[in-house]
Order: C-alpha cells, then structure tokens, then sequence
C-alpha cells in the first residue's frame, strides 16, 4: 500500500467513525432529550467527551485531507 493509499484508508475510516458515532448521538439524543444548550454548555461527562473525540477527529479528517491533496490548512 502506498503513502497515499494508506493516508486515503485512514481518513475514510476515521469518516466512518464519525458516522458512527453520529448515529449514536442522535439516538441518544432522541431517547433523552437532551437539549442544544446542555451539548453546548456541557463542562463534563459524555456530552464533553463525545464533543471532544469528534473534533479531534474532524481535525485529522481535515489534516489528512490536505496531506492528500499536498495543500496547507492556513
């Protein structure tokens, strides 16, 4: 596999991730009901966490997305 190939692979995968964990929050959104400003506001517990995983993923997505493309994120 190339250095490309390999870059591509992992953000798709990371891309799926996302999806994933998309589906989760909306299910659990939809079984608690909890609100914008409590997934905004919230300074602890899975809100936080789910919150923080996810940009840090889209970050990467982002990253390996500009390595691919051989461009800069300025």
């Amino acid at each position: 596999m190339s250095d490309l190939q390999a870059l591509k692979a992992e953000k798709q995968a990371l891309i799926d991730k996302m999806i994933q964990m998309q589906q989760q929050f909306i299910g659990r959104e939809h079984q608690n009901g909890f609100s914008g400003r409590d997934y905004w506001a919230a300074s602890a517990g899975p809100l936080l966490t789910y919150r923080q995983e996810y940009s840090d993923l889209a970050s990467r997505v982002r990253g390996l997305a500009h390595q691919i493309i051989g461009s800069s994120s300025l």
